[in-house]
């Protein structure tokens, strides 16, 4: 390296130096200005979403609902501290308001689904509709709510399938909620010959002994009807959803025992065949 090269060298990093010296003297006061108000902006919103967090907590809001939204807050100081932060430094804030502002309106054409199941999810929070544990239907969908997300609510039925609707299919949509339990409905004909009231106690009896049946809410049972078999008995009971096929299995397995050892007559249909000769 000839000294020509050497000397032009020198003068490059002596006009770096001098560059970030003159950078650092009239700028350092911005700098520090800045980085202290984006560090107040820190404790600030931290300060601000812990006060929200614990008024929330305190009226009995929904955890989830109360995540987002000091979660939400804190984001928007921190985006407006920012803001200002770079405004101390001299940097014009204007074209990046609108960058912002153009990104966030293409986004939300992009996220539409998304933000619609996020605003029916605040709204099954707030207004509780259901919570975990109880048995909903919802298109034709039965299963026990397991999570509520502000996405999504998950259902359980009781195969052990997993089934996440979005909540924009739950809102504004017809809902059952029989809460924890689900509705047995089961017909059977006795012969003509029989007395109703005797197979109407015994059906009673055999469903207020079994300890599958939510025994709160007492059955319902009766005449349904009359057909060419015999009378229609209709019976009707509550048993847990998460167990609701075992328990419905056997508890008319429990009537139809005690129809039994009582000799009632259950008619099946006959046809008969005549043959000419």
């Amino acid at each position: 390296m000839n000294e020509d090269q050497l000397e032009q060298e020198l003068q490059q990093l002596q006009g770096v130096y001098t560059f970030l010296y003159e950078f650092l003297v009239q700028y350092s006061f911005q700098i520090i200005g800045a980085i202290l108000i984006f560090l107040l902006g820190l404790w600030v919103a931290n300060k601000v979403s812990n006060l929200v967090a614990s008024q929330l907590k305190k009226h009995n809001i929904d955890i989830t609902l109360s995540n987002f939204v000091t979660n939400l807050l804190r984001i928007l100081i921190i985006v407006m501290v920012g803001i200002v932060a770079l405004g101390k430094l001299g940097i014009s804030i204007t074209p990046m308001v609108a960058a912002i502002g153009a990104a966030s309106l293409g986004a939300g054409l992009a996220l539409q689904g998304m933000l619609s199941n996020y605003a029916a999810g605040i709204t099954i929070i707030v207004t509780r509709p259901f919570v975990v544990g109880n048995t909903i239907s919802i298109r034709d969908v039965t299963g026990v709510v397991q999570d509520i997300f502000l996405g999504m609510t998950v259902l359980i039925n009781e195969e052990g399938e997993q089934i996440n609707i979005p909540n924009k299919h739950i809102v504004g949509e017809i809902l059952h909620n029989s809460f924890a339990n689900k509705l047995v409905e089961t017909n059977f004909n006795i012969s003509y010959k029989s007395d109703p009231d005797s197979v109407i106690a015994l059906a009673t009896e055999a469903i207020s002994q079994s300890p599958r049946v939510y025994q709160e809410q007492s059955p319902l049972i009766g005449i349904n009807g009359f057909n060419s078999i015999g009378i229609e008995i209709s019976v009707r009971y509550w048993v847990p959803t998460d167990t609701y096929y075992q328990d419905k299995y056997q508890t008319n397995l429990a009537i139809y025992r005690a129809l039994l050892a009582a000799n009632i007559e259950i008619p099946c249909p006959v046809k008969e065949v005549h043959i000419e000769k």
